[in-house]
C-alpha cells in the first residue's frame, strides 16, 4: 500500500509524539485504540474494561487484578480538550439500570483509566512509578476503512466502487445508483443538483448494505454512513462516476467537481484522522460481529474477510526502537476479538476463535512480518446469557438462558423483551472455511455448505447479582480479562 501519509504529516506527527514523550515521564500513558464494525460492541467493551477495573471485577485471567497487586483504579481528565469524553456514566446506568444496550459509537471519543500498582518485580518497583493511566479511544471502524483512501486517486475509487457494487451481494441495493451513473456525463458542467441526487443515491446504497439482512462491512467512504458533524458539507457531497482509472476532468465538469471534492474529502477528513488519532495508538483491538454476519450468509463473511484485512493493513505496526520511540508510535499488541461469545454454547466458543483467526489470517501474517504481536480472541465483554440443558426426547441439548431483545425471532417465535427463555443456537461448523460456502445443491457445495443458515438472536443486559450481603457484583464477562492480560498485562507486570 502506497503511504497514508505525507511528509508534513510526518512532521507533525514526530512533534506531536515528542511532546507526548516529554509529559509521560511524569504521567506515563498507554494509549489503546478500540474500533469495530457497527453493533461490534465498542461501546460495551469499554464500558465492561473500565467498570471492571473500577470495581474491582472477576478477572482471574488478568494477572496484576486476580493477584492483588491493584491498589487503586480511579477516572481522570482526559488529555485531549478537543475530543469528546466517552460518556461511561451514562452507558453503564443504561447497561445496570436500565438493562438496554448503550448507543453505538457515532463519532471518537475518549476515557482516561489510572491504575495504582504494585509491580511483581522487585527491580521494576525500584524503577517504576507504580501509576499508569490508560487512554482508552473509541471510534467507529468505518472510519478507518475510508485511510486506504489516500493512496487512490478519484479514477481509481470510481472504479472500484463500481466494481464492488455488481457483485451479486450488492447488485440489487446499487441498482439504482448505478442506472443514475449510468444516465450521467462526466463532461457535463457541474451541477450542485446532480451532485447531491448522485450522493443521496449512493450513500442509501451503502447503507442498504450495513443492514442486517445484509450486514456487509467493505463500505466507504465511512463518513457517508456516520457523518457526524461534516453532515451536508461540499466535503461530503461527492460519488463514483463511470470514469477509468488514468481519466482526467475536463475543468468545469462534474467529473472536475466530484475529483475535487474527494480530494478535499481526503486532506481535510481523513488525513487528520490518521494523524490525530490513529498514528498515536500504542496498542488496538479490533471487534468484530462474526454472528450477525453469519447469520446473513456467506457473501457477508467474504465482506467481512476483505475489511477486516483492510483495517489491520492501515495500523502502524510493529515494535519501535528507542530512538525512534521519542518521534512515533508503533502498535506492537492488536487483538482482534468475536465478541457476543454468550449468544452460543462455550462448547463452540473454540470454533468460534478459528473462525476469527480464519477471516484475520491475511491481515495476521502482515502484521507478523512488521513485529507486531497479535492474538485473536472470542469474547463478550457483558455476558448476557447462562447455560443450561434441556432434554429433547432421548437426546440432551447445551442451551443459552437469556431474555431476547423485543422484535427478535426465531423458528417462527418473536420475542417480547421481557420473558426469558431457553434457545439451543446451533452448532458451529468444525471447519471454519465452510462459513465461506453458499449452500446449494450442486456438487461441489453438497454436504459440506452448512444445509440452514445459522441463526443468532440479540438478549438484553443480564440482571446483575447480588452478594449474601446485598453487594452488586460487576458486570459479568467471557474472557474479558484475557482481553486486558493481553492488552496491558505487561505493562503492569
Amino acid at each position: 500500500m502506497a503511504s497514508l501519509t505525507t511528509y508534513t504529516d510526518e512532521a507533525r506527527i514526530a512533534l506531536d509524539t515528542l511532546a507526548g514523550r516529554a509529559t509521560g515521564l511524569v504521567s506515563p500513558s498507554l494509549r489503546i485504540g478500540v474500533t469495530g464494525l457497527s453493533r461490534a460492541g465498542k461501546t460495551v467493551f469499554i464500558t465492561a474494561f473500565v467498570h471492571n477495573l473500577l470495581h474491582g471485577g472477576r478477572l482471574p485471567l488478568f494477572d496484576a487484578q486476580s493477584s492483588g497487586r491493584i491498589s487503586k483504579a480511579y477516572l481522570e481528565h482526559q488529555p485531549d480538550d478537543a475530543v469528546p469524553r466517552f460518556q461511561y456514566e451514562d452507558h453503564i446506568a443504561a447497561l445496570v439500570e436500565s438493562r438496554i444496550w448503550p448507543e453505538s459509537t457515532r463519532a471518537i471519543s475518549e476515557l482516561r483509566l489510572t491504575v495504582e500498582f504494585e509491580s511483581a518485580s522487585a527491580w521494576n518497583r525500584l524503577l517504576s512509578r507504580g501509576k499508569l493511566s490508560f487512554d482508552i479511544v473509541d471510534y467507529p471502524g468505518e472510519w478507518l476503512l475510508d485511510l486506504p483512501l489516500l493512496s487512490k486517486d478519484y479514477e481509481t475509487f470510481c472504479h472500484e466502487a463500481l466494481e464492488m457494487a455488481a457483485l451479486p451481494a450488492r447488485a440489487d441495493l446499487s441498482a439504482e445508483w448505478r442506472a443514475l451513473t449510468h444516465e450521467v456525463d462526466p463532461n457535463e458542467p457541474a451541477d450542485e443538483m446532480t451532485a447531491r441526487r448522485l450522493f443521496e443515491a449512493f450513500s442509501s446504497y451503502l447503507r442498504a448494505c450495513k443492514a442486517d439482512h445484509r450486514a456487509l462491512s467493505t463500505l466507504p467512504p465511512g463518513r457517508f454512513l456516520m457523518p457526524g458533524d461534516l453532515e451536508g458539507s461540499p466535503a461530503l457531497t461527492f460519488a463514483p462516476l463511470g470514469v477509468e482509472p488514468g481519466a482526467r476532468g475536463k475543468p468545469g465538469s462534474l467529473h472536475a467537481m466530484m475529483e475535487r471534492r474527494y480530494e478535499a474529502y481526503k486532506t481535510h477528513v481523513v488525513r487528520p484522522f490518521f494523524r490525530e488519532h490513529i498514528a498515536r495508538l500504542d496498542r488496538q483491538i479490533v471487534l468484530i460481529d462474526a454472528m450477525q454476519a453469519m447469520n446473513a450468509g456467506a457473501e457477508a463473511v467474504t465482506d467481512l474477510e476483505r475489511a477486516l484485512t483492510e483495517i489491520l493493513s492501515c495500523f502502524r505496526q510493529g515494535r519501535g526502537n528507542l530512538l525512534t520511540g521519542l518521534f512515533s508510535h508503533r502498535i506492537d499488541r492488536i487483538l482482534v476479538a468475536a465478541t457476543k461469545a454468550d449468544h452460543i454454547h462455550h462448547e463452540s466458543h473454540d470454533r468460534l476463535q478459528a473462525i476469527v483467526r480464519r477471516l484475520a489470517d491475511r491481515a495476521i501474517a502482515r502484521a507478523g512480518f512488521s513485529g507486531a504481536a497479535v492474538d485473536v480472541l472470542a469474547m463478550a465483554a457483558v455476558r448476557a446469557t447462562r447455560e443450561g440443558t434441556v432434554r429433547q426426547g432421548k437426546e440432551t441439548l447445551p442451551v443459552i438462558i437469556g431474555t431476547p431483545l423485543e422484535g427478535e425471532t426465531i423458528a417462527g417465535e418473536t420475542f417480547d423483551g421481557e420473558t426469558e427463555t431457553a434457545i439451543f443456537p446451533g452448532d458451529l461448523p468444525e471447519k471454519p472455511g465452510l462459513i465461506f460456502q453458499q449452500p446449494g445443491p450442486d456438487e461441489e457445495n453438497a454436504g459440506s455448505a452448512p444445509e440452514n443458515p445459522l441463526r443468532f438472536v440479540r438478549f438484553r443486559p443480564p440482571r446483575l447479582e447480588r452478594t449474601a450481603e446485598g453487594l452488586t457484583l460487576s458486570l459479568p464477562h467471557i474472557r474479558l480479562d484475557r482481553a486486558l492480560q493481553f492488552l496491558v498485562g505487561d505493562q503492569l507486570a
